[in-house]
């Protein structure tokens, strides 16, 4: 596989797998609750999110695209677009705010460290990496989410496997669950849009490095990867139901069933977790703090994490309770909009080319 291909992959799992998807919450929420259905809605998201991954990086390099202001304005026009990426840009902040806020919840809970000391060391270490910009987004994607990934399939594929040692009980999952009375493929496609808006932010930034090919390819294995790592992550969630729905972190819980060994590794992939959707919020708001004021991206990396720090020190519960479920809904704006405009162009390809064809062979008659 080439570098850049599997570079885009490393980004595309970098923006998704962030704490939400580490913590084990998300997949309770949107899979695990629905017992042994939740399979299938795991099996979709990884479709979609492969084929929404291929479809943007097509849609970027067709239209020669290299950030995510440029991808909004593709898609919405100039007016609408200054709405969504003022908002989104909101969330790019306050998703900085909650990712501190996350790393000194883990300090200070799972470490018997200060918060202080969890939010400053994501402080230094973001400012750190993205020194370099663009390149130090990349670079720290391709360091810091392989070890990410392997660590957390390695944890999560022996509690899957092994997986009856977790089980509060000797039934079996579907007998231990009770399922969820919502529509698993709803979840499923709501989890996917959920996670897209700064999917897109990471990806566009792609753009510059990939041929076509190249980036439509890394998208699209990333997103099968994030359905396996999904996947693996579910079947290690189940058997623990219903105790592990009580629980902010399951997937801790999960690890700490395995042995005292296995939460302390746990514990280093809940904080690259936080720390990859730290770095990927932050550079999407340091860029378009930098592109709006016309200052010196350095210093405006700097002014961002700098002022994000008094929002660090609130409660992380309040801060994703509040701000996670209206990024959802741009999310899910994002998407729809980006399958229609695609569809749209696609239909003026074939349309043309149909033409073209029927031009010449009535020429030819």
């Amino acid at each position: 596989m080439k570098r850049n291909t599997l570079a885009v992959a490393w980004g595309y799992m970098g923006a998704v797998i962030g704490a939400g998807f580490v913590s084990g919450q998300e997949l309770v929420q949107f899979f695990v609750n629905y017992g042994i259905r939740g399979t299938w809605g795991v099996i979709v998201a990884g479709a979609l999110f492969a084929l929404c991954g291929g479809l943007l990086m097509s849609w970027v390099h067709a239209h020669h695209l290299d950030h995510y202001q440029s991808v909004l304005k593709s898609l919405f026009g100039r007016r609408y677009s200054v709405i969504i990426d003022s908002l989104l840009a909101v969330f790019l902040f306050l998703g900085i705010c909650i990712m501190f806020a996350a790393s000194g919840a883990v300090f200070y809970e799972h470490i018997n460290q200060s918060k202080t000391s969890g939010v400053m060391l994501a402080y230094i270490t973001v400012l750190i990496f993205l020194l370099a910009g663009r390149k130090g987004m990349i670079g720290s994607f391709n360091l810091l989410v392989p070890l990410k990934f392997l660590l957390l399939l390695s944890v999560a594929g022996y509690a899957a496997i092994l997986g009856e040692g977790i089980s509060p009980s000797g039934a079996m999952p579907d007998q231990l669950i009770n399922p969820g009375t919502g529509n698993w493929l709803l979840a499923s496609v709501l989890y996917v849009a959920y996670n897209f808006s700064l999917a897109m932010v990471v990806l566009a930034e792609y753009q510059a490095i990939t041929s076509l090919r190249e980036g439509a390819r890394g998208a699209f294995i990333g997103g099968a990867l994030l359905g396996v790592i999904a996947l693996v992550c579910y079947y290690a969630l189940l058997p623990g139901m219903p105790v592990i729905a009580h629980y902010e972190i399951p997937m801790l819980f999960v690890a700490g069933s395995i042995s005292a060994h296995a939460k302390t590794v746990y514990m280093a992939v809940l904080w690259l977790g936080i720390l990859t959707t730290a770095i990927a919020n932050t550079y999407g708001f340091a860029q378009r703090f930098s592109d709006f004021s016309g200052l010196n991206y350095n210093l405006c990396l700097f002014v961002t994490v700098t002022m994000a720090l008094p929002l660090a020190f609130q409660s992380f519960a309040f801060l994703v309770a509040t701000v996670y479920p209206l990024l959802g809904i741009l999310g899910i704006v994002i998407l729809v909009v980006l399958v229609y405009n695609f569809m749209v162009d696609l239909i003026k390809s074939v349309s043309r080319s149909l033409y073209g064809i029927v031009t010449r062979l009535n020429k030819g008659g």
